[in-house]
């Protein structure tokens, strides 16, 4: 049972005006005249019991983006229920208007819409739905929780996709279009053209130009090149680190949001040029895997294996890694680590594995850096800002010290900000690509 402000106003009417005037006899008569049409008011209101609730929701939202929510209530009880909803979505889903009025005759359904905006990754989720409904008078209400579940996943927001389209044109370039005119380890023989000034000298194929004889030039003889494109059906092992490291928020996002960024905008681009793409998410045991997947199919059981992962607060178990990798390819891969490098002690962990994989395959850390670190280290002009800038050149010198090891060990890093880190690795994707190393 619930009261509502038109009961208090109505007590507040009756009795200030007896209790001026010094007789509470009076004063208890309009109470009880309250009461009792309350009373009468909640034995005429429908029951919120004789309802049956549906949904129509969208399975899956992106991050960013609004969907229509519709709320269907059906009486099947004898009298008009007259009240308001309230649906009870989580706070992070967003829901507007939290609360509707809805009147429904008997043996009537009325529905009402809830727009759904979320801001944070992951399922979201109602299990009731909070029905009060007045009488006639609406003095007194009959209110009841009913069960009613409904569940949303949001999906990361891949952002990064406007990067997307120049990034495969310059792939298409690489891959016929504008030749690659240097030979490096697994590049793909493609064709023979005719030798344009500015051509590499190194890939002139003196058989094929001997074999062609042009009486037109001075010798009789015009030279031949080769071209090459990168190979296809190569191997990117996307391995982010779901650890207690992933929970830090830079720039108002998680580290584990930009990670996923970054491997969507990767993955798209590495499916676009013809490789394999495998992604796993790991701390200290598997919390999402995709294998075996391309082209559409691969960004979409990529985000719906990373909606649901949220942060672990522990330890990264680095020694798990190199058996993963292994499980996923036997074959030389990119093996791109998605983690942070703040600090040499955090870091032993992956510097004692690197070996292991730089070994066989092309390893490559993605980690991403603070824009607030960059910019305190150019704020001097107090004392404070002196012992934050001190501060921040500190963690710079421990990233660059981290970086630089991880060089040593043969493997190879790229930073950057939220907004720049997934173009970055993208970018150092195709120079690897170009470079004949992938």
């Amino acid at each position: 049972m619930a009261i509502s402000g038109w009961f208090v106003l109505l007590l507040v009417v009756g009795v200030l005006p007896t209790a001026i005037l010094g007789d509470p006899v009076v004063a208890a008569l309009w109470c009880g005249g309250a009461v009792i049409l309350g009373i009468i008011d909640l034995v005429i209101a429908g029951s919120p019991r004789q309802v049956s609730i549906s949904r129509d929701l969208p399975g899956r939202l992106r991050l960013g983006d609004s969907a229509p929510s519709i709320l269907t209530i059906a009486n099947t009880g004898r009298r008009t229920v007259r009240g308001i909803v309230r649906d009870g979505w989580s706070p992070s889903a967003g829901a507007r208007p939290t609360r509707v009025r809805m009147t429904v005759p008997p043996g009537e359904r009325r529905s009402r819409t809830f727009t759904l905006q979320p801001f944070r990754r992951g399922e979201r989720g109602t299990r009731h739905v909070t029905i009060r409904s007045f009488g006639p008078l609406r003095l007194w209400a009959r209110q009841a929780t009913l069960s009613a579940p409904g569940a949303l996943l949001v999906l990361p927001p891949f952002n990064s996709r406007k990067h997307l389209p120049s990034r495969l044109a310059r792939l298409r370039e690489l891959d016929g279009a504008t030749s690659v005119m240097v030979r490096g380890q697994g590049t793909e023989f493609d064709s023979l053209r005719d030798y344009v000034r500015g051509d590499d000298v190194r890939s002139i194929d003196w058989r094929a130009t001997a074999r062609r004889n042009d009486p037109t030039s001075a010798d009789g003889r015009r030279l031949v090149v080769r071209t090459w494109r990168p190979e296809r059906d190569r191997r990117v092992v996307i391995l982010i680190d779901s650890g207690r490291t992933s929970a830090a928020r830079i720039d108002n996002e998680p580290r584990i949001d930009t990670a996923f960024e970054s491997a969507l905008l990767l993955a798209a681009l590495a499916s676009g040029a013809g490789d394999r793409v495998d992604l796993v998410i790991f701390d200290r045991r598997v919390r999402g895997r995709v294998q075996g997947a391309t082209g559409a199919e691969l960004l979409s059981r990529m985000v719906t294996s990373m909606a649901p992962v949220e942060p672990e607060l522990i330890d990264m178990d680095w020694s798990s890694v190199p058996g993963i990798v292994r499980s996923v390819t036997s074959h030389s891969a990119l093996v791109v680590l998605a983690t942070a490098i703040d600090a040499p002690g955090a870091s032993r962990g992956l510097l004692s594995v690197l070996p292991q994989l730089t070994r066989k395959h092309t390893v490559v850390v993605s980690s991403v850096t603070d824009p607030a670190v960059l910019e305190a280290t150019l704020q001097r002009g107090t004392r404070d800002e002196v012992y934050d800038a001190a501060a921040a050149e500190r963690a710079l010198l421990d990233q660059a010290r981290v970086a630089t090891a991880i060089r040593q060990l043969g493997g190879d890093v790229v930073t950057g900000s939220p907004q720049d880190l997934p173009p970055a690795l993208a970018d150092r994707y195709i120079a690897l690509k170009a470079a004949g190393r992938l």
